[in-house]
């Protein structure tokens, strides 16, 4: 007759084999088992180890590996007249008060939902930034150039990625590949207003952009 000690770890020996042969085919079903892995033992097993394969690639991307403990804020989606443009989400660290946004070390990661001409997200661009603040047409031209030679025509899942560098300027990147940088604090501060600005034309969206950040 077997001991209660034996019963449990003839129990736990199954839940592992079942977690192990199931990692590398049915990655949802990981989930549920490495969930009553842990009810058994009361740690994190399996579900821990699918949870680290889900999070870490997106962690490690090179745009925002750089901000050391940078977080994700929830994905917002803009829509404009019904059709959906684009979810964008901020990537900052725990020091990060939105009202000196151009002081912070932050990302700023658009993932398009349609397919949309980069010179339009260019010249659309410079648009909302006379919104944020006044500046020359000798500077909009000249910006307008660095943003087209920057943004490629996208399509749905492209992700664009703006790094602001305080007192440097900003830097973009495309799906993983950085793409180009405009050395210009000024230009970093009214670009990234389109989002995070007081100003700006989608106050809802800044607003669930920034809930939860400091003030």
């Amino acid at each position: 007759m077997r001991t209660p000690l034996q019963t449990v770890l003839t129990q736990w020996h199954a839940w592992r084999g079942a977690c192990t042969a199931q990692r590398a085919v049915q990655p949802q079903r990981i989930w549920r088992t490495g969930v009553g892995c842990a009810a058994l033992w009361g740690v994190v097993s399996c579900a821990g180890w699918v949870q680290a394969q889900n999070t870490a690639p997106e962690f490690s991307r090179p745009e925002v590996a750089a901000i050391r403990g940078a977080m994700p804020t929830a994905p917002v989606r803009l829509q404009v007249w019904g059709f959906e443009v684009y979810d964008a989400r901020l990537w900052t660290t725990s020091g990060f008060r939105y009202s000196q946004y151009a002081q912070h070390p932050f990302a700023l990661e658009l993932q398009y939902l349609r397919r949309l001409d980069g010179t339009a997200i260019a010249s659309r661009s410079i648009d909302e930034m006379r919104r944020v603040g006044t500046f020359t047409d000798a500077q909009a031209q000249g910006w307008l150039a660095d943003l087209r030679a920057i943004f490629p025509n996208v399509g749905p899942n492209d992700r664009i990625t703006g790094v602001n560098q305080p007192g440097q300027g900003a830097e973009f990147w495309v799906n993983g590949q950085r793409v180009g940088v405009v050395k210009d604090a000024v230009f970093a501060r009214l670009f990234f207003g389109i989002w995070l600005d007081e100003r700006t034309s989608e106050p809802k969206m800044r607003a669930q952009l920034l809930q939860g950040l400091l003030p």
